[in-house]
């Protein structure tokens, strides 16, 4: 997840005054969205390149978002010329002028733009923030939105072969550093940010941009480059909907988004997302899980995925890794042992596998959004069957996931090898490992809106072990990787603190003011320590920006007035 998607939260909360080694499924099996010609190319380039570079400073993610000068044709060509050494590097100095030559720099296909809507202090911008430092912060972090403001070039849309970048037709919100496109779930977030700012026609052609997106490829993509459309990540999609009509009352904004809200909702609880699970009453509850339709590296991180799946020697055995891979990028938490049957071995990831607490009140929240939406729209009998639907989810939930004595939802494990028909529910397969998603059902109205239920998880949480100094950590697991311990992360801050506040009951209102001091707190120490919004949080140490998987941390720097571009020789 990006920095962008982690700063905004704080200007909402300013507002509010391991089963044993489940088994995993015999064969790779599932659906595979094709590459394109030009991401192989770019897969190619970003291998030679690592071979030429080497691994210090090396990013495989700036490969595959370089934009050709010529067709792809060409550029194949030139480089099929450059004289290849046995360990298949090229010379450093022939790559380099080879970049320079057939290539566009890494966000140079995005365009700097003003957005209309911004002001440098909006009427009425977070009315109950009294102090004045506090305020100065708040309105220099609202002044990021200008600087982050981009729409795609001309170039992309007339010619988009020669491009990964997809052609969205609105104004964007990029999160900023090395990640130059927008990202799915990021855009609530960044909506909710938004609208704090009173920007609201930006937040609406966020919502129509990814709308574009999954009218084109049959979900909202977990980004908008072409090596993300064989996946998707955590649907919040009507959350954004309902919200921008909940500030700005545009019923016609609300009625054409309908259909695309629709449309999401059958891609997650249909097909190979859907998954039975049949309780001890014999009742059958239908459910959700992660699946990316990918079966090879990702093509943001391949050589990458390529070193972690060394040491798998058989081919179908790599091709389920890399399933796996892919759908917990999906999930959002990319990377966490919380996907793992053992938390030692990243070769473990069972996502697929998984039936996540959070991604199912999701589709709660969903079927909620859905029916609110289409009956404020006069759509009546649209609305009872989204009533309906999030009726039978939310026993589901209720019947899958609840742990009475942890006072707690839990993630299940599917137990089903071949992961197909109907499972009997046993409870052993409830993961009892704490993970602050295991909380997020809080955010949902169905039950927050339970003041005996929100009591318990209310204590469970605070005996958990998860609340620290500066936060809530992700799990309780120092594993290195990004969506562990001691990382906090905004988005499940913001998500358990509102479920608290939004409940009515007074403890968990009292502790949910706690947590969001705690968290602005760091977030503030940090910004006067580094200058910088950072992704995540060391929750042990407040203004201490948090570490570990996959890529630097990344920070979004307040002074920063220009788009951000990528030079290729940095990386070199």
């Amino acid at each position: 997840m990006k920095n962008l998607l982690h700063f905004t939260p704080f200007l909402l909360l300013f507002s509010l005054s391991e089963p044993t080694s489940p088994p995993k499924c015999s064969s790779d099996s599932g659906p595979i969205n094709p590459t394109t010609p030009l991401l192989t190319f770019l897969e190619n380039l970003q291998e030679t390149a690592l071979t030429t570079f080497g691994k210090s400073g090396f990013d495989p993610k700036l490969y595959v978002d370089l934009s050709l000068k010529l067709d792809l044709s060409a550029t194949q060509s030139a480089f099929q010329e450059l004289h290849m050494h046995s360990n298949g590097s090229v010379s450093a100095e022939d790559l380099r002028v080879f970049l320079r030559q057939y290539f566009e720099g890494a966000g140079e296909d995005l365009v700097y733009v003003r957005p209309e809507d911004f002001v440098r202090e909006p009427v009425g911008f977070l009315p109950k923030v009294k102090n004045r430092q506090v305020r100065t912060w708040a309105l220099q972090v609202h002044s990021l939105w200008k600087n982050l403001s981009r729409k795609v070039s001309d170039e992309v849309l007339k010619k988009p072969e020669l491009h990964t970048l997809l052609p969205l037709r609105q104004h964007v919100i990029i999160p900023g550093s090395r990640f130059r496109e927008v990202y799915y779930w990021d855009s609530y977030w960044v909506i909710r940010g938004l609208l704090a700012s009173k920007m609201h026609e930006t937040a609406k052609a966020i919502v129509t941009n990814l709308i574009s997106l999954l009218e084109k490829y049959g979900h909202v993509l977990n980004g908008a480059r072409a090596y993300y459309t064989n996946r998707s990540q955590p649907p919040l999609l009507s959350a954004m909907v309902r919200e921008i009509y909940k500030r700005t009352g545009d019923l016609e904004f609300a009625r054409k988004s309908l259909s695309a809200l629709i449309k999401e909702h059958k891609f997650w609880s249909s097909g190979i997302h859907k998954v039975t699970i049949r309780d001890a009453k014999a009742h059958n509850h239908t459910l959700t899980r992660y699946y990316a339709m990918w079966n090879k590296p990702r093509p943001e991180s391949s050589t990458l995925d390529k070193e972690l799946a060394s040491n798998i020697t058989s081919f179908p055995e790599k091709q389920h890794f890399y399933r796996e891979v892919a759908s917990t990028a999906e999930s959002g938490w990319d990377f966490s042992t919380r996907w793992m049957r053992n938390p030692s071995d990243f070769t473990t990831l069972a996502t697929t596998l998984i039936l996540p607490v959070d991604l199912n009140a999701f589709i709660l929240g969903m079927e909620l959004d859905i029916a609110f939406l289409v009956n404020v729209t006069g759509d009546f009998s649209v609305s009872q069957c989204f009533d309906k639907a999030s009726q039978a989810r939310k026993k589901a939930i209720e019947s899958v996931f609840w742990n009475a004595e942890k006072e707690q939802w839990l993630d299940y494990w599917l137990s089903n090898s071949k992961c197909k028909g109907v499972q009997k529910w046993k409870a052993w397969n409830q993961n009892e490992k704490t993970f602050a998603s295991n909380f997020i059902p809080l955010w949902i109205e169905s039950f927050h809106s339970d003041a005996l239920l929100v009591q318990k998880v209310a204590r469970s949480l605070q005996r958990s072990g998860l609340v620290h100094a500066a936060g809530i950590a992700t799990s309780l697991s120092n594993s290195g990787q990004q969506w562990d311990f001691p990382n906090g992360w905004a988005p499940i801050q913001h998500m358990i603190i509102e479920g608290l506040a939004k409940s009515g009951v007074k403890e968990a209102r009292l502790m949910a003011e706690d947590i969001a001091v705690r968290w602005i707190r760091t977030n503030y120490v940090c910004f006067k320590k580094t200058g910088n919004m950072h992704e995540k949080y060391d929750v042990e140490k407040c203004g201490s920006f948090g570490g570990g998987g996959e890529y630097v941390p990344q920070g979004l720097i307040n002074e920063l007035s220009q788009p951000v571009y990528t030079d290729m020789q940095n990386s070199e």
